[in-house]
Protein backbone atom coordinates (compact mmCIF):
# COMPACT_ATOMS: atom_id res chain seq x y z
CA UNK A 1 0.00 0.00 0.00
CA UNK A 2 1.29 3.79 -0.80
CA UNK A 3 3.02 5.31 2.20
CA UNK A 4 1.88 8.47 0.43
CA UNK A 5 0.31 11.00 3.10
CA UNK A 6 -2.97 12.51 2.03
CA UNK A 7 -4.33 16.28 1.18
CA UNK A 8 -7.36 16.96 2.92
CA UNK A 9 -8.55 20.41 2.97
CA UNK A 10 -10.89 21.34 5.94
CA UNK A 11 -13.45 24.41 5.34
CA UNK A 12 -16.48 26.04 7.68
CA UNK A 13 -18.48 29.05 8.81
CA UNK A 14 -16.82 30.86 11.17
CA UNK A 15 -18.00 29.69 14.30
CA UNK A 16 -18.50 25.75 13.34
CA UNK A 17 -15.69 24.99 15.53
CA UNK A 18 -12.96 23.83 13.04
CA UNK A 19 -10.16 24.62 14.61
CA UNK A 20 -11.13 23.55 18.17
CA UNK A 21 -11.54 20.31 15.86
CA UNK A 22 -8.18 20.73 14.36
CA UNK A 23 -6.32 21.32 17.16
CA UNK A 24 -7.84 18.23 19.12
CA UNK A 25 -7.11 16.09 16.20
CA UNK A 26 -3.67 16.75 15.86
CA UNK A 27 -3.47 15.86 19.76
CA UNK A 28 -4.98 12.27 19.57
CA UNK A 29 -3.32 11.21 16.42
CA UNK A 30 0.23 12.11 15.68
CA UNK A 31 0.72 11.67 11.93
CA UNK A 32 -1.25 14.69 10.79
CA UNK A 33 0.52 17.88 9.57
CA UNK A 34 -1.59 21.10 10.26
CA UNK A 35 -0.17 23.23 6.96
CA UNK A 36 1.59 26.62 7.49
CA UNK A 37 0.64 29.73 5.52
CA UNK A 38 3.18 32.66 3.86
CA UNK A 39 2.31 35.47 4.41
CA UNK A 40 3.22 39.05 4.09
CA UNK A 41 1.79 40.32 7.12
CA UNK A 42 3.69 41.34 10.35
CA UNK A 43 4.15 39.06 13.03
CA UNK A 44 1.86 39.52 16.05
CA UNK A 45 3.30 39.04 19.89
CA UNK A 46 3.97 35.99 20.35
CA UNK A 47 4.38 34.31 17.11
CA UNK A 48 7.25 32.66 15.24
CA UNK A 49 8.24 31.78 11.93
CA UNK A 50 7.53 28.73 10.75
CA UNK A 51 4.93 27.70 13.29
CA UNK A 52 2.25 29.99 13.01
CA UNK A 53 3.33 31.58 9.32
CA UNK A 54 5.91 31.85 7.47
CA UNK A 55 6.89 35.53 7.55
CA UNK A 56 7.89 36.65 3.89
CA UNK A 57 8.30 39.88 2.34
CA UNK A 58 6.05 41.24 -0.28
CA UNK A 59 8.51 41.15 -3.02
CA UNK A 60 9.16 37.54 -1.59
CA UNK A 61 6.07 36.31 -1.88
CA UNK A 62 4.87 38.11 -4.73
CA UNK A 63 8.08 36.00 -6.47
CA UNK A 64 6.78 32.54 -4.89
CA UNK A 65 3.38 33.61 -6.79
CA UNK A 66 5.81 33.79 -10.27
CA UNK A 67 7.84 30.27 -9.79
CA UNK A 68 4.73 28.55 -8.94
CA UNK A 69 5.79 27.87 -5.15
CA UNK A 70 2.01 28.11 -4.15
CA UNK A 71 -0.49 26.03 -3.97
CA UNK A 72 -3.62 28.83 -3.40
CA UNK A 73 -3.27 32.33 -2.27
CA UNK A 74 -4.96 34.84 -1.18
CA UNK A 75 -4.69 38.84 -0.60
CA UNK A 76 -6.26 40.09 2.53
CA UNK A 77 -6.39 43.37 3.83
CA UNK A 78 -3.05 44.18 2.24
CA UNK A 79 -1.64 41.68 3.06
CA UNK A 80 -1.14 38.05 0.72
CA UNK A 81 -1.66 34.54 2.28
CA UNK A 82 -0.95 31.36 0.49
CA UNK A 83 0.09 27.44 0.87
CA UNK A 84 3.71 26.79 0.24
CA UNK A 85 3.92 24.03 -2.32
CA UNK A 86 6.94 22.49 -1.07
CA UNK A 87 5.92 22.02 2.69
CA UNK A 88 3.28 20.58 2.08
CA UNK A 89 4.31 17.72 -0.36
CA UNK A 90 7.49 17.27 1.60
CA UNK A 91 5.52 16.69 4.56
CA UNK A 92 3.07 13.95 2.52
CA UNK A 93 6.29 12.64 0.70
CA UNK A 94 7.28 11.57 4.86
CA UNK A 95 3.86 9.98 4.79
CA UNK A 96 2.02 12.47 6.95
CA UNK A 97 -0.99 13.41 5.70
CA UNK A 98 -1.75 17.26 5.68
CA UNK A 99 -4.47 19.10 6.52
CA UNK A 100 -5.25 22.51 4.92
CA UNK A 101 -7.80 24.63 7.00
CA UNK A 102 -8.65 27.22 4.60
CA UNK A 103 -12.00 28.84 3.44
CA UNK A 104 -14.35 27.86 0.55
CA UNK A 105 -12.35 29.89 -2.21
CA UNK A 106 -9.30 28.50 -1.41
CA UNK A 107 -10.45 24.80 -1.24
CA UNK A 108 -12.03 25.57 -4.55
CA UNK A 109 -8.76 26.20 -5.99
CA UNK A 110 -6.74 23.36 -4.47
CA UNK A 111 -9.91 20.81 -5.72
CA UNK A 112 -9.05 22.40 -9.29
CA UNK A 113 -5.17 22.13 -9.26
CA UNK A 114 -5.26 18.52 -6.90
CA UNK A 115 -8.20 16.59 -7.79
CA UNK A 116 -7.31 13.94 -5.60
CA UNK A 117 -7.34 16.47 -2.48
CA UNK A 118 -10.03 15.45 -0.01
CA UNK A 119 -12.52 18.13 0.95
CA UNK A 120 -14.56 18.17 4.18
CA UNK A 121 -16.60 21.04 5.25
CA UNK A 122 -17.61 21.66 9.08
CA UNK A 123 -20.84 22.49 9.52
CA UNK A 124 -22.87 23.10 13.27
CA UNK A 125 -26.10 20.88 13.79
CA UNK A 126 -28.34 24.57 12.76
CA UNK A 127 -28.33 28.03 11.58
CA UNK A 128 -29.62 28.78 15.30
CA UNK A 129 -26.75 26.81 17.24
CA UNK A 130 -24.08 28.47 14.79
CA UNK A 131 -25.77 32.16 15.64
CA UNK A 132 -25.79 31.13 19.33
CA UNK A 133 -21.52 29.94 19.00
CA UNK A 134 -20.88 33.12 17.68
CA UNK A 135 -22.57 34.95 20.66
CA UNK A 136 -21.07 32.69 23.32
CA UNK A 137 -17.48 33.69 22.08
CA UNK A 138 -18.34 37.17 23.35
CA UNK A 139 -15.81 39.07 21.10
CA UNK A 140 -18.39 40.64 18.97
CA UNK A 141 -21.40 43.04 18.21
CA UNK A 142 -24.12 41.79 17.06
CA UNK A 143 -23.62 43.76 13.99
CA UNK A 144 -20.23 41.98 13.79
CA UNK A 145 -22.25 38.63 14.29
CA UNK A 146 -24.66 39.57 11.64
CA UNK A 147 -22.29 40.08 9.38
CA UNK A 148 -20.66 36.92 10.15
CA UNK A 149 -24.47 35.00 9.82
CA UNK A 150 -24.59 36.80 6.19
CA UNK A 151 -21.28 35.78 5.25
CA UNK A 152 -22.15 31.81 6.28
CA UNK A 153 -25.43 32.24 3.64
CA UNK A 154 -22.90 33.21 1.11
CA UNK A 155 -20.62 30.50 2.01
CA UNK A 156 -23.73 27.87 1.97
CA UNK A 157 -24.02 27.87 -2.18
CA UNK A 158 -20.02 26.31 -2.20
CA UNK A 159 -20.86 23.26 -0.20
CA UNK A 160 -22.01 21.21 -2.70
CA UNK A 161 -18.53 21.37 -4.03
CA UNK A 162 -17.09 19.61 -1.12
CA UNK A 163 -16.55 15.69 -0.54
CA UNK A 164 -18.16 15.45 2.35
CA UNK A 165 -19.65 17.24 5.67
CA UNK A 166 -19.58 16.97 9.11
CA UNK A 167 -21.20 18.06 11.42
CA UNK A 168 -19.33 19.19 14.72
CA UNK A 169 -22.37 18.67 17.42
CA UNK A 170 -20.01 16.46 19.98
CA UNK A 171 -15.90 17.08 19.23
CA UNK A 172 -14.68 13.68 20.32
CA UNK A 173 -16.85 12.10 17.82
CA UNK A 174 -16.06 14.53 15.26
CA UNK A 175 -12.58 13.83 15.96
CA UNK A 176 -12.56 10.39 15.25
CA UNK A 177 -15.09 11.26 12.31
CA UNK A 178 -12.55 13.08 10.19
CA UNK A 179 -9.83 11.28 11.43
CA UNK A 180 -11.77 7.68 9.57
CA UNK A 181 -12.08 9.97 6.59
CA UNK A 182 -9.00 10.31 6.05
CA UNK A 183 -7.73 7.24 6.82
CA UNK A 184 -10.31 5.81 4.81
CA UNK A 185 -8.55 7.55 1.56
CA UNK A 186 -5.75 5.50 1.64
CA UNK A 187 -7.73 2.38 0.73
CA UNK A 188 -8.78 4.23 -2.74
CA UNK A 189 -7.63 3.22 -5.94
CA UNK A 190 -6.27 5.55 -6.81
CA UNK A 191 -3.92 6.51 -4.00
CA UNK A 192 -2.77 2.99 -4.92
CA UNK A 193 -1.89 2.26 -8.59
CA UNK A 194 1.55 1.62 -8.02
CA UNK A 195 0.88 -1.37 -5.47
CA UNK A 196 -2.12 -2.41 -7.88
CA UNK A 197 0.44 -2.60 -10.77
CA UNK A 198 3.22 -4.23 -8.99
CA UNK A 199 0.25 -7.26 -7.74
CA UNK A 200 -0.33 -7.51 -11.73
CA UNK A 201 3.35 -7.91 -12.53
CA UNK A 202 3.77 -10.06 -10.01
CA UNK A 203 0.86 -12.35 -11.01
CA UNK A 204 1.90 -12.35 -14.96
CA UNK A 205 5.16 -13.40 -13.67
CA UNK A 206 3.78 -16.94 -11.71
Amino acid sequence: MSDQGILAVVSGFSGAGKGTLMKALLEKHHNYALSISATTREPREGERDGREYFFVTREKFEEMIREGELIEHAQYVNNYYGTPRQYVFQQMADGRDVILEIEIQGALKIKERFPEALLIFVMPPSADELKRRLVGRGTESMEGIDRRMRRAAEEAAGITSYDYILINDTLDACVEEVHQLIQTEHKKVSQNLDFIEQMQSELKAM
